[in-house]
Formats: structure tokens, sequence, C-alpha cells
């Protein structure tokens, strides 16, 4: 008789992978989504490496298994996002999922962007948005938000840092065709019935989606103005606060029409503003 021996390796399980997360996701439905089409990793432990809004898109760096205790080594890396900034309008969130207004237009140039552009550069003290999960009192800010007591809490600050911001183009959109693309966006808005957030129920869609129709009935025939740019910027720079402040500075409001994080990694800066990725995911 002869035995023989059959051996068997197990699969090697990745200590951190790189996923694409879709508008309207959040980071959890994006992790659990990747699970279910790897289901060698149901049962890990995971956990992400620094947030995306539920409207932003693009890379998420998640973590595995004992790699998670890692965690702050991760949070703490540059990013690189590809952002639409949207010129006279403005909401509560400073993105297209809050509460919308219109403000007046402005006429925008090249130089008066550089300008505007320029003076974001390099290190500066922020405070957090509003709409953030960022914690005070034990509880976070939108919450506050929300319940309306801001006033009596002092905001927190945070030291943002941006490398580089490319001024890609600038185009027109008509009313009608914002008015699509913003439709667009809410229909991927994620609904909830967990009791712990009956609050901010819903991320208030149905209200923000009335607002939005409201508006446009009084906008027919105008146009709007949007910039593309790309931004490189140390971990925690929010891109919804950014694009609030440029368009302070071009003189009128603007929100973040979209965002899309394009890379995660070590960013070096060198001569005359360009750079150089040391390591990317």
């Amino acid at each position: 008789m002869c035995y023989v021996k059959f051996w068997y390796t197990a699969p090697t399980m990745e200590k951190l992978v790189v996923i694409e997360k879709k508008v309207g996701e959040t980071p959890l439905a994006a992790l659990d989504s990747w699970k279910s089409e790897h289901p060698e990793y149901a049962h890990t432990v995971a956990c992400y490496a620094g947030r995306l809004d539920p409207m932003a898109s693009g890379k998420l760096l998640v973590l595995f298994g004992d790699e998670c205790k890692k965690q702050k080594l991760y949070t703490g890396l540059d990013k690189e996002y590809e952002i639409e900034v949207l010129l006279g309008v403005e909401s509560d969130t400073g993105d297209v999922l809050g509460m919308p207004d219109f403000s007046k237009d402005v006429h925008v140039d090249e130089r008066s962007i550089a300008d505007v552009l320029s003076k974001e550069l390099g290190a500066h003290s922020r405070a957090y948005p509003a709409f953030s999960s960022k914690t005070v009192n034990g509880k976070p800010l939108f919450l506050h938000t929300l319940e309306g007591t801001l006033s009596s809490i002092k905001m927190p600050t945070h030291v943002e840092h941006v490398y580089r911001i490319q001024h890609k183009d600038t185009y027109a959109i008509s009313g009608t065709d914002l008015e699509v693309r913003v439709s667009e966006f809410l229909s991927h808005v994620p609904r909830t019935s967990e009791p712990s957030k009956k609050l901010g129920e819903d991320f208030r869609v149905d209200a923000i989606r009335a607002r939005w129709e409201s508006l446009f009935k009084t906008a027919q025939g105008r146009t709007f103005t949007v910039l593309r740019l790309k931004v490189i910027c140390a971990s925690g720079t929010y891109m919804r606060s950014l694009a609030g402040r440029i368009g302070e500075s071009l003189g009128t409001h603007a929100l973040a029409l979209s965002i899309h994080r394009s890379k995660i990694g070590k960013y070096v800066p060198v001569w005359r503003g360009l750079g150089l990725w040391r390591r990317k995911y």
C-alpha cells in the first residue's frame, strides 16, 4: 500500500487593498461590496484608512488583520483629488448633498483664478466643516449642526496643507444640464432606517431634492461656471471647504459639484512647484 500526500496551501491574504468607492456609497458599503466579490475576506477583520464623503468617489485604502493596528500610519498619507467647483451655488454641506442656494453670477478669467488658487497653497489653520464626523464633546459635528447646538461649542480647527492645485479647465453648464447632473447624483444617495441616524435620516435627501427643484424653476436660462481642478494635498484637507473658499475669493459662492480621489501615497514636492509620488496606492 502506498500513500500520497496532498499539500494544501491557503490563499495568501493581502495586508491591504485599494478599492474604488462609487458616488453615493458609504465607505462601509464599498467595503461590503468588495468583500462580496472576494468571499475569502468575508470574515477577515478590516478597516479603512481615510474616509470619503458619500458623494465622493475614488480610491479607498483598506487594511486587513493585524495591519489594522497600523491604521494611523496610513491615514496620514497624502491624497490627490480631481474636483469640479460649481460657482454661483452654495450649500450647507459644501457639496450637492446639502441644502442649496443660488448666488450671483461672477466673471472669472485665467489670471483671477490663478491668483485665488495660489493663496490656497501651503499650510493653513482651518475650521472643520460643520457637516463632518469630527467629534466634539462626544458627538460628531454634523449632529451638533442638525440639532442646532453648533453655537454652544467651540469650533475645532486643524491644519490643512495643499501642495499643488492644477487648473485643468473652465466650462459652462446650463441650468437644465446642471439639474440633470444633480438629479443623477442624488439618485445614488443611500437610504437608512437605523434609529441612531434618525435625526439625519437618509442624509435629508428628500428635502434637499425638493429645494434643488425649487431653485431650478427660478433659474431657467441661467448658465453656471465650473472649474475643473486637480488638487494634491496632505491628509485631512476637505475638498468641500476648499471649493467654498475658492468661490468666496472669486466674489461669489461655490460648492464641490464632484470629488474624485485619484491617488493615495507620499507626495514629495520639488523644484518649481512640481513633485513626484514616492509611494503610491
